[in-house]
């Protein structure tokens, strides 16, 4: 553990990290995400639109931001569903450090919203829903929260799962552009969390709830907190956090440290052992096969090319799978 100040110096600046931290005088705790490589992969990979890009990118960070959290192995997943021209978006990540993402969306919809200049997140997104679930494994029952969308940023409906479903008062901020460097045009994604975590419960309590007919000329208190919390250590770090920009968020030469230490210098953030990720696909042929024997024999033999195979593309890496209808049903044959 090291104080943020320090490890400019000796903390090489790397992409495709999340750095926890925390900052003892707010009791508040968090992490920051810095994708590069990793997050141009996927978006290059399938050629998306740049607003659709942006999006996606969006929801990658956030992802790797809480799914970095888990103390277990097992699998974190964020996903939307919603009728704006992104219909769809899943990005998966896999304890402690890989994750995938993919989006679904319609063209012609999406030419419309540039046409008309609606191409903030919660235009392309829309009306629906955003679940964000936690897997263990088949030991344990699976845990989702969900959120509804109503054309807000997934900044605030993340803020907005954390207040229903976490009951922990949060605040993130997320990043997505394009720069250009010596390889060409690159994207880049990044993102905060911050979170306060009193010792005290008392500290978490809600105000006072309005106190009616109050005589008139009294002076009536009123809490401004979304999370309805008055603590004025977490007031700071709520503004302090606000203050932050996407440059910021996506600097290849800002490194996390230094970025935590512009934010609390005056009181003294640490920071722990930054968590490696990387993009890659849980997907393999043996994965495959078993998807293909679960579809009844209708289905399978619907399946089957006019070449006489069955050929089966991954949405998430593109890898394309071919088989014979023999290697399928020989399988079950075994089973």
């Amino acid at each position: 553990m090291a104080d943020a100040a320090d490890t400019g110096v000796t903390i090489a600046a790397l992409d495709d990290r999340v750095m926890p931290f925390t900052v003892p005088d707010l009791d508040v705790r968090g992490r920051v995400v810095r994708l590069g490589t990793s997050i141009d992969t996927i978006l290059a990979r399938h050629g998306y639109p740049e607003a659709v890009a942006r999006v996606l990118g969006e929801a990658a960070a956030l992802t790797v931001l809480l799914g970095t959290a888990l103390k277990f192995e097992g699998r974190f997943q964020l996903q939307t569903k919603s009728d704006g021209p992104i219909s769809m978006m899943v990005v998966d990540f896999n304890a402690p450090d890989v994750y995938r993402a993919v989006a679904h969306f319609d063209a012609d919809r999406l030419a419309e919203a540039e046409a008309e200049g609606l191409l903030s997140t919660g235009d392309l997104l829309g009306e629906g829903h955003l679940a964000m679930t936690v897997d263990q494994g088949s030991a344990t029952t699976r845990y989702q929260g969900v959120v509804a969308l109503t054309r807000q940023s997934l900044e605030e409906a993340a803020h907005q799962y954390f207040r229903q479903s976490e009951q922990i008062p949060s605040r993130i901020r997320l990043g997505v552009g394009a720069i250009v460097t010596g390889e060409g045009r690159q994207w880049r994604a990044g993102g905060l969390l911050v979170q306060f975590m009193p010792h005290s419960v008392d500290r978490l309590r809600a105000a006072d709830i309005h106190p009616g007919d109050a005589p008139e000329g009294h002076e009536i208190l009123t809490n401004t907190d979304p999370d309805g919390i008055n603590d004025d250590a977490w007031a700071e770090a709520r503004s302090l956090v606000e203050t932050v920009e996407d440059h910021e968020l996506l600097d290849p030469l800002l490194e996390s440290e230094r970025l935590l230490y512009r934010l609390f210098h005056e009181r003294g953030a640490r920071v722990f052992e930054p968590v490696l990720v990387h993009e890659d696909c849980r997907c393999s042929r043996e994965r495959v096969l078993g998807m293909l024997r679960g579809f009844s024999a209708e289905d399978r033999k619907a399946m089957v090319a006019d070449d006489g195979q069955v050929a089966i593309t991954c949405e998430f890496c593109s890898r394309r799978y071919v088989f014979t209808p023999g290697e399928v049903e020989d399988g079950l044959a075994a089973e």
